[in-house]
């Protein structure tokens, strides 16, 4: 792996990251291309800490007000309602829907870690559940505008979308933010609270993979390469996500899904 292949992984992380598109499938797809026939593992994490810094920067100011809600929550402010209780505190609070949807992920992502994992060796599996997720995105094009808060059975549900999106080819971005519009979330909090769900999640993958001393693969140099590239080319794309979402129109990216997953398919064989 030298610094040019990497670069050009980072620029199809960025994009296919937040692009409702799936990161982990097109990732496979180019690392086949590329003659990586087995996951550079190492190369993917930098790859999504990349991505992540760039979900850190752009929704920095709801990661600054999650942060202040868990120092209130162990100590509230001074002219705070007296009145106010802790159950209602975290009923309004980002954070603890952050980690609640979390919890469907890491079960998911523990229990079932080993076929997952071994997934991302099968080209057509990615091309079958790039049909998936066309078809997900295209529901959404049948679904009103919602008003809709966060609760507990909404946490959950976008948070268990997120742990099935560890199969390449089905886009995490895609999956969470179809559940929270199909569940009746308001467009811009179901696409906020997918990429803030992603913080932990990415955190968490990180933590298990250096654990489990699978920190082999490229250079220093080529990896900063790759998730440098990553971490620039995820901030032009979750701007454009966001505003494409907000505007009702995260359907557009159906028909590319859904092309792309046939002719994977149909061309597997050369892989």
């Amino acid at each position: 792996m030298d610094s040019l292949s990497s670069i050009l992984l980072g620029i199809v992380q960025g994009l296919t990251e937040f692009l409702p598109v799936s990161s982990s499938g097109h990732l496979v797809l180019f690392q086949n291309l590329l003659g990586f026939h087995e996951p550079e593992l190492l190369l993917d994490t930098s790859l999504h800490i990349g991505t992540l810094a760039a979900v850190l920067l752009y929704f920095r100011g709801d990661v600054a007000a999650m942060l202040g809600e868990l120092r209130d929550m162990a100590a509230p402010r001074k002219g705070d309602a007296p009145n106010r209780s802790l159950a209602e505190r975290i009923r309004g609070s980002m954070v603890v829907w952050v980690l609640v949807g979390n919890i469907p992920t890491a079960l998911i992502g523990l229990g079932f870690r080993a076929p997952l994992e071994r997934m991302f060796g099968s080209v057509s599996l990615v091309g079958a559940m790039l049909l998936v997720t066309g078809l997900l995105l295209a529901i959404t094009r049948l679904v009103p505008a919602g008003d809709r808060r966060l609760g507990l059975a909404a946490a959950l549900a976008v948070g268990a979308a997120q742990g099935l999106a560890i199969i390449p080819g089905i886009s995490r971005s895609g999956a969470t933010i179809a559940c929270g519009l199909l569940l009746g979330l308001d467009r811009d909090l179901a696409a906020r609270f997918s990429f803030l769900l992603s913080i932990p999640a990415i955190v968490g993958a990180l933590i298990i993979q250096v654990a489990a001393e699978r920190a082999t693969g490229p250079g220093v140099f080529v990896l900063l390469a790759g998730g440098g590239t990553a971490a620039l080319v995820g901030l032009f794309a979750l701007r454009l996500l966001m505003g494409m979402v907000r505007g009702g129109r995260i359907s557009w990216f159906a028909p590319y899904c859904g092309a792309a997953g046939l002719a994977v398919i149909l061309t597997a064989r050369f892989f």
